[in-house]
């Protein structure tokens, strides 16, 4: 091995090393195993989650590659994506596909917006100003921005964040918070009222300790909460149970294509989200027929279990077709793209009826462990490309 090759091997271990040790994702592995992934570019995760034993590791997309290589795929657009809020705006062509999005909690504040008009309203307690579309000041991840008051508009008597809810949460309606920016479902939260309380992350909350979370959700958003189809809910009825469809855009071809998809669905572990690594199960979904596999387990013991069936309520999981796959496939690609120029993008879908959907978010670069530990990306000679085109590998 020559030096400069040493020596990016050796920068590579650290950087592994480093978010191992920021994420805590790692596992119980032998010294020597561990240094052995990190020669290739794998966290210790990927090391047990991966089948190294049934495909060559060189088949299959590196951690470090996820991180250095395809964060740059998109460049500065990968703004656009990130930021919930300018993405929210981004889907404005395609309404029939978006959830709603009522407000923004932010500096102790509630921005609500008018999801008709796409005015907003500045709401501390007082007084309320309304104006149209212009610029203003939201954190900028992606750059979004929030009018300022038109000075022609009016001003009133306007509720505070409890008095909006009490005003627009009906009885067994829920409510999504997120965080403006970033993914993995460690920043959403749900609110509801049911029996007449409101109840947080489902837990009964009073109107004093629901003031107090809301305050602490900075730049949070308040989304309308997507009722997934009854198949869905078949398999898990306590989270939304969403579709990942990663796409790419071939520029030789002039299209996007769809190199992998799969269903996450939550668990009992899981609550309230369905993510892979909160304990949720992630099954692979055919590109040609909507078929769903096995769901994988995420290996918090070591060992990647499979099921097919639903560990909690019995419900099949291999075999189970998505309904409308292809109207919905075609449907996103469609949507992909008109996003060329954003050319890799994993989406999050909540499937409503039969080929109908909700996408809820996206992301720019999304992780790739939920979907390689059904099969390796590498091996499509398609995906190969596009990744060694965009400088990945």
């Amino acid at each position: 091995m020559d030096i400069a090759r040493l020596y990016r091997t050796a920068d590579q271990g650290r950087k592994l090393l480093r978010a191992e040790r920021r994420t805590g994702s790692s596992f119980d592995l032998s010294p020597r195993r561990r240094l052995r992934l990190y020669r290739r570019g794998f966290l210790s995760k990927s090391g047990v989650i991966y089948d190294f034993e049934s495909h060559d590791p060189a088949a299959y997309l590196t951690d470090f590659q996820r991180f250095v290589g395809t964060k740059r795929i998109n460049g500065h657009w990968n703004a656009l994506i990130d930021n919930k809020l300018a993405f929210h705006r981004v889907l404005g062509e395609f309404p029939e596909h978006r959830p709603a999005v009522y407000g923004l909690l932010a500096d102790g504040r509630f921005h609500t917006f008018d999801p008709a008009s796409e005015r907003v309203t500045v709401t501390d307690g007082g007084e309320r100003t309304v104006g149209s579309r212009s610029s203003s000041e939201v954190p900028s991840d992606g750059g979004i921005e929030l009018e300022h008051p038109d000075e022609s508009a009016t001003a009133g008597p306007t509720p505070d964040p409890l008095e909006w809810l009490d005003d627009h949460l009906s009885e067994g309606e829920r409510l999504v918070l997120k965080w403006f920016s970033g993914g993995g479902g460690n920043n959403v939260h749900f609110l509801e009222r049911a029996d007449g309380e409101y109840r947080f992350d489902g837990e009964p909350t009073g109107e004093a300790a629901l003031a107090e979370k809301l305050a602490d959700l900075e730049h949070y958003l308040v989304c309308e909460f997507v009722e997934q189809a009854d198949y869905a809910a078949e398999l898990f009825s306590e989270t939304a149970n969403t579709l990942r469809v990663l796409t790419m855009y071939d520029e030789r071809a002039g299209e996007a294509f769809v190199p992998i998809a799969i269903h996450r669905i939550g668990t009992a572990d899981s609550v309230p989200v369905d993510n892979f690594s909160n304990g949720g199960l992630s099954a692979h979904i055919d590109r040609e027929t909507g078929r769903l596999g096995a769901g994988a387990e995420y290996p918090h013991d070591g060992v990647v279990d499979w099921h097919e069936t639903h560990p909690g309520t019995g419900a099949r999981i291999e075999g189970t077709t998505v309904p409308g796959w292809d109207e919905i496939r075609e449907r996103l690609l469609e949507i992909a793209e008109t996003l060329s120029h954003v050319p890799y993008v994993g989406w999050d879908l909540v499937v409503t009826d039969e080929g109908e959907f909700r996408i809820i978010e996206a992301n720019s670069y999304p992780g790739v462990a939920s979907l390689q530990v059904h099969r390796p990306l590498l091996a499509d000679d398609r995906t190969r490309r596009f990744y060694r085109e965009h400088g990945v590998i």
